[in-house]
């Protein structure tokens, strides 16, 4: 097939990419003033664009968006982070934290292209691309959130130097502790927008598909408590000022009880979303 052939060959090429692109980042951030510096954001935004070629090129080639199988979804994840950590890096300019979120960007479309295979027939609802833009969204959100406990762990590394009087490479070459809140608590404000939007594409998109729904349905439930959740934390630290070691805690915290609630709805709920 025409289109099946940059499929194959994108699948095999973005591990390759990622693996450059966390090599530069890398690079940059153990060595002082190195001329990678200035090309990390453009080679960035160049592998963001080919991973959605590819994203758009599996879709039109096997007619569903790529939200069928664990591997597909890693596939989204691995974008998903890249999206995140870019819109982070462009609002904050800072730079240096990119290597521990392209990290975990590179394993995931690892995985994602060592097992990813192609499904041809599968329900008909999951031919829907405003259901591929539901779960893209959803896992814009999560992994915005995720990246805000990254930044809150790299806070608190950071706060135990200094705090030890040891100053080594975490100290030397991450940002300060101010702006590692400031790229927390944005990241988890850009987290709380994307669930947001997941859920109400999700509301909207259900009555069409399904003749029974039941918004009881356990991972709606459970997705609309994080987002309450995240509602609640929000407003708290507008009201109240909070800042600095107590909201990073709050940030690990949240998204402690993310993933917790998470792996109980697949491991124990399997069948939600199972409406007729």
């Amino acid at each position: 097939m025409v289109v099946k052939l940059p499929v194959d060959i994108l699948v095999v090429a973005l591990p390759v990419l990622y693996a450059g692109i966390v090599a530069v980042y890398a690079v940059t951030f153990f060595g002082s003033n190195s001329p990678l510096e200035r090309l990390k954001r453009p080679l960035l935004i160049i592998l963001i664009l080919v991973h959605f070629v590819y994203l758009n090129l599996r879709t039109f080639a096997f007619d569903h968006p790529p939200i069928t199988t664990v591997f597909e979804i890693l596939t989204l994840l691995a974008a998903s982070m890249s999206v995140a950590y870019l819109y982070i890096e462009y609002r904050t300019n800072v730079r240096n934290t990119g290597l521990f979120v392209l990290f975990l960007a590179l394993v995931f479309q690892t995985v994602s292209s060592l097992f990813i295979k192609d499904l041809l027939v599968i329900p008909d609802y999951l031919h829907s691309m405003l259901l591929g833009f539901h779960v893209s969204t959803a896992l814009l959100g999560y992994t915005a959130l995720a990246l805000s406990a990254v930044y809150g762990l790299l806070y608190l590394m950071l706060y135990h130097e200094i705090r030890s009087s040891r100053f080594g490479v975490v100290y030397n070459r991450l940002p300060n502790l101010e702006t590692l809140e400031m790229m927390s608590n944005k990241s988890e404000v850009f987290g709380f927008v994307m669930l947001g939007v997941a859920i109400l594409v999700g509301v909207f998109w259900l009555p069409m598909v399904f003749r029974e729904i039941s918004y009881w349905d356990p991972k709606l439930v459970g997705t609309v408590t994080i987002w309450v959740l995240y509602a609640v934390v929000l407003g708290a630290k507008s009201k109240f000022g909070w800042q600095g070691r107590r909201t990073m805690i709050v940030a690990l915290v949240g998204f402690g009880f993310v993933f917790l609630s998470m792996l109980v709805l697949n491991l124990y709920l399997s069948n939600f979303h199972a409406f007729k």
